[in-house]
């Protein structure tokens, strides 16, 4: 019986063993095909236009900006918890009309004061 089960799997191997070698062998094959250029300064320069970039790429953004989209995410992902409670709140209402009823005013109390902490502490204004 051992081996029967062994056999079910033995497909599944080769797939995994072909699938390991190819990508390694791919990279190998890479590596020994491909040209070894050298880059110049002027090859790894941003590109933009065909202007020549002046200053650096990246600009340095505040902390607020950050923390505002933190709270964008975090408040966007508890909306989310709302869809399934309202697929189910027609069946429940019958049977736990109040348990389901309660337990969705106490999260949406619990989100309510967790945005007026993030208002008290001027969370939402990134320009001051």
């Amino acid at each position: 019986m051992e081996s029967t089960q062994i056999r079910e799997y033995l497909p599944v191997l080769m797939l995994v063993v072909l699938a390991v070698g190819f990508s390694f062998g791919m990279l190998v094959f890479s590596v020994i095909v491909g040209k070894k250029g050298r880059r110049s300064a002027i090859k790894d320069t941003a590109y933009e236009c065909g202007m020549i970039p002046v200053g650096s790429g990246n600009t340095r953004l505040s902390v607020k900006f950050y923390l505002v989209a933190m709270l964008f995410i975090l408040f966007d992902i508890e909306v989310v918890f709302l869809y399934p409670w309202a697929v189910v709140y027609k069946d429940m209402l019958q049977s736990q009309g109040g348990l389901i009823l309660g337990a969705m005013l106490s999260f949406i109390g619990i989100l309510f004061i967790g945005y007026l902490y993030a208002l008290k502490k001027r969370a939402f204004d990134w320009k001051s």
